[in-house]
């Protein structure tokens, strides 16, 4: 779809990089924002993000900017992909210039800090109950969708069309988006999935074999659904592509930072030294607590998630998490 209006992606890692590249490709103006004046003045003078995607060069119809008040007043549209730790201070920012904005979509994975609070519920008390807004989510790498390898995604919005339009802003030969309602779903997949990832990770940097990690990978979209399910979610959505896609994606290769930080904590490196080595928010550290602490709000037992949190916030070791999990009692196969 060729649209005339401006879209500004507020965020200039990887994903909103590789997302302003796929709208630019299709004729719309985009504007890429960043915080750091010295990288994106770089980025314009070589035409490309070789700080996250050095192999992709910008289309035509990008350009990166650091004034953010400037790239406000141009903007039509607005595409939020900021570490989800940032995302209601992005969204006071927008506030300030744009305090009656109509819609807003965001392609951030993850809860907000201490609250556990989805981030549509941040865009509703920030903005009010008539805003549009939507969430983009599925099993993609930036690296692959801004080469243009096959892709796809899923949109999900409160109002159908906004997510039509947004569909149409990034559809491309090798692009596919489907589209839902339930936003819910999006949210707690893409979160979920980061921290599993995670485990997945520690399990083969332990050396465990394949085995483990399809028992994993099982029992963790049983966890997934069983949380997501208690918050309002429908089943059907974590069997998609943003909750069993990404999930299969995230946990099974290594262009995953979740997977690769787990992949050092249990080849025995610390997480300072993990996060030092990747040099990327790695999104699961950080939700893991708020997905453990959401699921004990809602009594919805994730094993899993548990000693993944145990690991990263009160020093549990790899193996004796495993231990753990072993240990427990055999039951019925259920979600």
């Amino acid at each position: 779809m060729s649209y005339s209006g401006t879209l500004a992606v507020l965020g200039a890692g990887s994903w909103g990089t590789a997302l302003a590249i796929l709208s630019s490709r299709n004729g719309t103006q985009t504007i890429l924002w960043g915080r750091n004046q010295e990288k994106i003045s770089q980025i314009n003078r070589e035409r490309k993000n070789r700080f996250f995607l050095p192999n992709t060069s910008f289309p035509e119809h990008l350009n990166a900017q650091s004034d953010f008040s400037q790239v406000l007043q141009q903007a039509d549209e607005i595409l939020v992909v900021v570490p989800s730790h940032g995302f209601r201070q992005i969204l006071q920012d927008i506030k300030q210039f744009k305090p009656n904005l109509k819609r807003i979509a965001w392609a951030t994975k993850g809860l907000e800090p201490k609250t556990q609070k989805l981030l549509h519920q941040l865009v509703l008390e920030e903005f009010g109950e008539q805003i549009d807004y939507a969430v983009i989510s599925g099993p993609t790498f930036a690296a692959e969708v801004a080469e243009g390898l096959p892709s796809a995604i899923t949109i999900a919005s409160n109002q159908q069309e906004y997510a039509h339009f947004l569909a149409g802003l990034v559809h491309s030969p090798t692009f596919l988006p489907y589209l839902s309602d339930d936003v819910i779903g999006l949210e707690i997949g893409g979160a979920v999935k980061n921290v599993l990832a995670i485990a997945a990770g520690i399990a083969d940097g332990i050396g465990f074999g394949a085995n483990t990690r399809a028992a994993l990978l099982t029992r963790g979209i049983a966890e997934m659904m069983r949380l997501a399910l208690a918050v309002g979610a429908k089943k059907e959505t974590l069997m998609g592509l943003s909750g069993m896609g990404d999930l299969l994606l995230t946990c099974t290769d290594n262009q995953s930072r979740n997977r690769r930080m787990g992949l050092a904590i249990g080849a025995g490196k610390s997480i300072s030294q993990a996060q030092e080595e990747i040099g990327q928010v790695v999104e699961g550290l950080q939700t893991a607590r708020e997905i453990y602490q959401l699921s004990k709000r809602y009594q919805v037992k994730m094993p899993i998630i548990e000693q993944v949190y145990q690991v990263i916030y009160n020093g549990t070791t790899p193996k004796q998490a495993v231990k753990v999990l072993l240990e427990r009692d055999y039951s019925q196969e259920t979600i």
